[in-house]
């Protein structure tokens, strides 16, 4: 099985100083957060995770904090469903026929945020400088349901 992403990939690079190593998984537990809330994760995750899942969907922990505390910063294949992982592999993964075609995540992450900071007059250092907030999730959240809607029917899954 091989890893969507790896926090330690991200802060174990050029990482902003003085920012904590969750931010390498800002973006990562937004897209599985989408997941967990869209049940498209595997039952062993569900098994191992159930408590930290629980507090996930109520909104006590954030989607980094998921990743960084129940899955060690990293973000694999075996973590979610058939469909799940169809749809990762899609939109996750850069360089994709589908996020070539429409957007990849990453791509939407980006333009989202940077529109969100101009609108507001401002602009983030770097990447990992997005808030981890449930504010930022919800924006995310409609733009990772667009471009599953997308999926469907590029897939022809309707």
């Amino acid at each position: 099985m091989s890893k969507y992403d790896d926090a330690s990939w991200h802060y174990g690079g050029d990482f902003p100083e003085g920012l904590p190593e969750k931010n390498g998984a800002t973006h990562t537990g937004m897209f599985l957060n989408w997941c967990i809330n869209n049940d498209l994760i595997s039952e062993g995750l569900k098994e191992d995770a159930t408590e930290e899942i629980e507090k996930l969907k109520r909104r006590e922990i954030t989607g980094a904090e998921f990743v960084m505390d129940a899955l060690d910063g990293k973000f694999a294949e075996h973590d979610l469903n058939d469909l799940g992982n169809a749809f990762a592999k899609d939109y996750y993964k850069d360089d994709t026929d589908f996020g070539n075609r429409f957007s990849s995540f990453a791509d939407d992450y980006v333009n989202l945020f940077d529109t969100k900071a101009e609108e507001n007059d401002y602009e983030y250092e770097t990447f990992y400088h997005i808030e981890d907030t449930y504010e930022n999730y919800d924006m995310m959240k409609q733009m990772i349901d667009y471009r599953f809607e997308e999926w469907k029917e590029y897939k022809n899954l309707n």
